[in-house]
């Protein structure tokens, strides 16, 4: 055989395991072209391009459209530049699946109505930039106008970074903390937060412990040893606490002053901002933080359990 063996498009189709007629329309596109014709006009190919059609159907079943397969066997672009450019579309693919992922999951979870599907629908397709306006503007409402040197810091520790390479959970939590985020009730909330936390060090110089932390290492040991806090027993722990408190304000400890610690603990104890503070570990993929909840309502029952003043 004049030029070396020769296979017509039914042998091809055999050796490469594509079909005739697949062959037959990248040959007709100029993707497989055929060597020559044999005496019987019929269309043949060397045997090197078996090699070519395995190529070929690689590239289509990793979903590169036919102009860029045919510039890849021309030798027009590298094989490694597709494989990157369309690794690349395929993560922004993923992406957008995983989200309407995590939107179809909270809405199955929640049973939500149409309207709520359609903003959790919205917020789960937010590019990074949207999602940092949305968490920039819930941090402004929060902190805009209150003057304390802390609050830098808390501002960064509120801060959902959602990765690009996010989990299901992790997506799924972001939709979620997002819609938490426009929550007027929630954003009042955190802003009142805010309020006492920087009216306790109004005067006071340098940063000083937060009231809620103090609260926590002071009456989660009597919390765990099971003291009852409205008994005699709890009588003594709520002094330390309240003698600390009056020394982190620079107040007198009296009936104000545990009135404004009730009210703190009380601000505090919003279901709302501990579900917030876990969905953002989630999102940030921090470890679980141990709910603040069993101590603010023992510290909150000893307070109300006893006149204020005593």
């Amino acid at each position: 055989m004049n030029g070396g063996e020769r296979y017509e498009i039914g042998e091809l189709a055999r050796r490469t395991g594509v079909p005739v007629k697949t062959i037959r329309f990248w040959a007709d596109r100029g993707i497989v072209p055929p060597t020559d014709r044999g005496p019987t006009g019929h269309r043949r190919w060397t045997p090197q391009a078996v090699t070519r059609v395995d190529l070929v159907r690689t590239l289509r079943e990793l979903g590169v459209d036919l102009a860029t397969v045919r510039r890849v066997v021309d030798l027009e672009v590298t094989l490694p530049e597709v494989a990157a450019a369309h690794a690349d579309a395929l993560a922004a693919q993923i992406r957008v699946l995983r989200s309407r992922r995590a939107a179809l999951t909270v809405i199955a979870r929640r049973g939500s109505t149409p309207p709520q599907a359609d903003l959790l629908r919205r917020l789960a397709g937010l590019a990074a930039r949207e999602r940092r306006r949305l968490v920039d503007e819930l941090l402004a409402a929060t902190f805009t106008g209150l003057a304390d040197p802390g609050f830098a810091g808390i501002r960064r520790s509120l801060t959902p970074e959602l990765p690009e390479d996010a989990d299901d959970q992790q997506v799924e939590a972001w939709v979620e903390l997002a819609e938490l985020a426009l929550d007027p009730g929630f954003r009042a909330g955190l802003r009142r937060l805010a309020e006492l936390h920087a009216a306790d060090r109004e005067g006071v110089a340098g940063v000083r412990r937060d009231a809620v932390a103090l609260v926590r290492a002071e009456m989660a040991p009597a919390l765990a040893a099971g003291v009852d806090p409205v008994s005699p027993r709890a009588d003594p722990v709520l002094a330390r606490v309240t003698a600390r408190y009056a020394a982190l304000c620079g107040r007198p400890d009296d009936a104000g002053l545990r009135r404004r610690l009730l009210d703190r603990l009380e601000a505090a104890h919003d279901p709302r901002r501990e579900r917030y503070e876990h969905l953002l570990g989630v999102v940030n993929g921090w470890p679980p933080a141990e709910s603040l909840a069993p101590v603010l309502d023992w510290a909150i029952r000893a307070l109300r359990g006893r006149p204020l003043g005593g």
